[in-house]
């Protein structure tokens, strides 16, 4: 007796890759925010652009990108780095002004 499950097969091969253009970028964001990031992609073996993207598109469909297990995560590694800040900061973030480099005298 053989019983066929030929769509199961069929969706377990076929793997639905998008190809992308990725563009290198330079983003400022709050140093303890971007250790937490950056630790979060480590622990899961995954690079901060691809852990970015997911929680992005995420966001865009009105969907939580963490699991859980992911949130708890990332209350250890907020506890970890000193990350205090919540979403109700996230329009209220000002940044420290650089203070201006200091003249060097001519040595006499």
């Amino acid at each position: 007796m053989f019983i066929y499950i030929r769509w199961y097969i069929g969706t377990m091969v076929e793997d639905h890759k998008l190809l992308v253009e990725r563009v290198q970028t330079g983003v400022r964001m709050e140093k303890r925010l971007l250790k937490v990031l950056k630790g979060f992609a480590e622990y899961h073996d995954m690079t901060l652009g691809d852990l970015l993207e997911g929680i992005v598109l995420h966001a865009f469909d009105g969907k939580t990108p963490f699991s859980a297990a992911s949130l708890e995560r990332i209350r250890e590694l907020k506890r970890f780095y000193d990350f205090d800040l919540d979403s109700s900061a996230s329009h209220r973030l000002k940044e420290i002004k650089a203070r201006p480099a200091r003249r060097r005298t001519a040595e006499r």
